[in-house]
């Protein structure tokens, strides 16, 4: 479903501020897989996000979705392949527009756009049966301006809208590390409720070792551009954030820097 192939990325070239974020970077997932990320600050893990999403196009190798190259596309006409939510709650939505606008705008997402209402009566009844689905009386506010929402309730909306329309592949950039514990833990069940009922193939960033070890049925590890672990779905059953601490400092020969990184 998704492939990188060989894929590098180098900031500032030739200046005293070089710096490799990717190196040499091959991963594949098959359609359904839900493939966590962690690594240290530098790793290159929102670079790869990035790289996919057509944010930055990459120095050499190639990415694939569904078999088609697709790293020489702009973002925005990957969009009808791809579905992100960020960290911060403030991205990926409009804030002067109302939820359902918001909504309409995904819809239409990959869509050949004409000049008709973005939201007909038969969209907001489908846009409220997806709110509901979310449990948290959003369905109630169709009309209330994104801005005027929590935090936690703007991120379970951004998570709606990037799953709308099915994208082939989820990316979810550490989405829940700006919230508080209540709201992250919403989030990440919201989470895993819609990847599993939709199938979806996603990559996930987070800075939790527990939650990269609960969620999904793989996991990777990155450090300094590099893919320096590959956990499957069998191993990760009896792996702790303890061992997994261990084994990456064992492999890198160095000390998890990152102060955002945390056990549980």
């Amino acid at each position: 479903m998704l492939e990188l192939s060989n894929v590098s990325k180098l900031f500032n070239p030739g200046s005293a501020d070089e710096k490799i974020a990717l190196i040499g970077i091959n991963l594949n997932l098959k359609p359904g897989d839900f493939v966590t990320v962690i690594g240290s600050n530098g790793a290159g893990k929102s670079t790869l996000m990035n790289i996919i999403s057509g944010v930055m196009t990459p120095d050499a190798g190639e990415v694939r979705i569904g078999g088609e190259v697709i790293h020489h596309l702009p973002e925005y006409e990957r969009s009808r392949w791809i579905g992100r939510v960020f960290q911060d709650p403030m991205a990926g939505t409009a804030p002067r527009m109302t939820i359902e606008e918001n909504l309409a705008m995904a819809y239409a997402r990959g869509k050949k756009r004409g000049l008709g209402f973005g939201v007909t009566a038969a969209r907001r009844k489908l846009f409220l049966e997806q709110l509901q689905r979310l449990g948290i009386g959003l369905e109630g506010r169709l009309r209330a301006k994104v801005g005027t929402l929590s935090g936690g309730e703007r991120q379970a909306l951004s998570l709606l809208m990037a799953t709308f329309t099915k994208p082939q592949i989820l990316l979810l950039d550490e989405h829940t590390a700006a919230l508080d514990p209540a709201r992250a833990e919403l989030i990440t069940r919201l989470t895993e409720d819609i990847v599993r009922e939709m199938k979806l193939t996603t990559l996930m960033v987070t800075h939790n070792m527990e939650q990269a070890i609960r969620l999904g049925n793989r996991l990777i590890m990155m450090d300094k551009g590099r893919i320096i672990l590959d956990v499957s779905e069998e191993r990760k059953k009896d792996l702790t954030a303890l061992q997994l601490l261990g084994e990456f400092e064992q492999i890198s020969g160095s000390k998890l820097s990152d102060d955002r990184v945390v056990l549980g």
